[in-house]
């Protein structure tokens, strides 16, 4: 009989580059039961939330204002009245005033322009979704990259409990909520082999899933050592003194 994959929920420190925590799925439920239980466990007062669409729920919404939080959930389809009706309002044009942020860069061939447009104007929108607690502005972020003269462009909607007056920060929160991909979950794949792994038995999974963590926020934070991560959990097996040096000291230096 082979295993069911396990899957696991994380919380990422974005300023920080530390994992948190980590919540396993449970066999019969997905990540939406997984989320609130791993918010429980975590101390976010005075933090803003970001989630992908999955967690897009009003229980999270409510979870994340009542521990004196902020959040900023992607919307997408599942969601879909409320997805319709944000997407409707920045498609339509003369609706109520938004405020909005334009930053552009490039390289290697490749020019990226984000436009941030944000409003608070919404109480029409809370009284067709009564449910949302804390909603105070919806946000639409498009994305136009232009590479070798192919254009393509990108919007994503997003609700949140930040208010719209400052949409530069804004779309900071969401270009590093999109970032957890590279410095998280790709840093795992590609230094740890985290993809290829198959413990399934039991909690090994999971026991597995916390020790990649613990050696990940213990490399992230050696400042010193001119080395890739995969490098540094490398050096860390080869060189007593390092790892020793890693676990119980810490090498930070901002």
């Amino acid at each position: 009989m082979v295993s069911k994959e396990v899957y696991l929920v994380s919380a990422w420190a974005t300023k920080s580059h530390l994992v948190l925590g980590q919540q396993k799925v449970d066999e019969k439920s997905n990540e939406i039961s997984a989320i609130p239980k791993l918010l429980e466990n975590l101390n976010i007062e005075g933090s803003v939330i970001t989630i992908d669409a999955m967690g897009c729920q009003t229980k999270v919404a409510s979870q994340i204002i009542e521990r004196g939080a902020d959040y900023m959930l992607s919307l997408k389809g599942n969601q879909s009245s409320l997805f319709e009706d944000v997407k409707t309002f920045f498609e339509t044009p003369n609706t109520c005033p938004t405020i909005a942020h334009q930053s552009c860069d490039g390289g290697h061939g490749r020019i990226e322009t984000r436009r941030v447009k944000a409003s608070s104007n919404i109480e029409w929108l809370k009284r067709r979704h009564p449910h949302w607690e804390g909603l105070t502005s919806i946000i639409a972020v498009s994305a136009t990259r232009e590479i070798k003269s192919v254009e393509r462009r990108e919007v994503r909607y997003f609700i949140s409990s930040l208010d719209a007056s400052n949409p530069e920060r804004l779309g900071a929160i969401v270009r590093a909520h999109w970032g957890i991909e590279n410095n998280l979950h790709w840093v795992l794949d590609y230094a740890f082999n985290e993809d290829a792994q198959r413990t399934r038995t039991g909690n090994s999974a999971a026991n597995f899933g916390i020790m990649r963590h613990v050696a990940l926020n213990l490399l992230k934070a050696d400042k010193v050592t001119k080395a890739g991560m995969k490098n540094k959990r490398l050096k860390a097996g080869w060189d007593d003194d390092y790892l020793l040096e890693i676990i119980t000291k810490g090498r930070f230096n901002d």
